[in-house]
C-alpha cells in the first residue's frame, strides 16, 4: 500500500483569524499547490481517497488534489488535525484496509506528518524528518499487520522539486 502524506500549501498568517481552523491558503500556496498537483497528475499518480484534516487551508489543499485528477473521493478526518496521536488514524487505517489497500493521501500539517512518517518507519519519532509546506513523503506499508516500524520510504520532496 503506498502511503502519500502531503502537508497543506502555504496559509496565511494566523493573527489575520480568529482561529487557526479558518486559515486558508494564500495565492501563492494555492498556485503552488495546484502545480505539485498537476505534476504528481502527470506522474500518473493516483489515489483510492484523500483523507484530510478539518482544518481549512488541508481541506482546500485536498480539493486541488481531488480538483486536478488525483482521486474522486475526499474524506474529512480530525484523527488528521494539529496534534493528533497517529493511534487515532491507525485505527481508522485498520478498517479502511480491509476495503481498499492501494493508495491513500494523508493531508495534514507539520510536525505531525514528519513524526507520523518517523513512527511508520523506525516505530518512534524523533521529531526528525521535515516535511515543507505542499511537500510529500511517500511510504510502502505492510500488506498486513501494523505498519508502525515496519514502513519503506521512497519518497521525500519539498515542492520545488515537482515544480521545476
Amino acid at each position: 500500500m503506498h502511503l502519500y502524506l502531503i502537508r497543506h500549501g502555504i496559509a496565511a498568517e494566523p493573527e489575520a483569524y480568529e482561529t487557526d481552523e479558518e486559515r486558508p491558503l494564500t495565492k501563492e500556496g494555492d498556485r503552488k499547490t495546484r502545480k505539485v498537483a498537476q505534476r504528481l497528475y502527470e506522474l500518473e499518480i493516483q489515489f483510492d481517497l484523500i483523507l484530510t484534516s478539518p482544518l481549512l487551508r488541508a481541506k482546500q489543499t485536498a480539493q486541488i488534489l481531488q480538483t486536478v485528477g488525483l482521486s474522486t473521493h475526499i474524506e474529512e478526518s480530525s484523527a488528521l488535525a494539529p496534534s493528533e496521536d497517529i493511534q487515532n488514524w491507525l485505527n481508522w487505517y485498520k478498517q479502511w484496509q480491509e476495503t481498499s489497500s492501494h493508495s491513500l493521501a494523508l493531508v495534514g500539517h507539520q510536525p505531525d506528518l514528519g513524526n507520523w512518517a518517523e513512527t511508520l518507519l523506525c516505530g518512534r519519532s524523533q521529531d526528525a524528518l521535515i516535511l515543507k509546506k505542499a511537500g510529500i513523503i511517500g511510504l510502502i506499508l505492510p500488506e498486513t499487520g501494523s505498519p508502525v516500524g515496519r514502513s519503506q520510504m521512497f519518497l521525500l520532496t519539498p515542492p520545488k522539486f515537482l515544480l521545476a
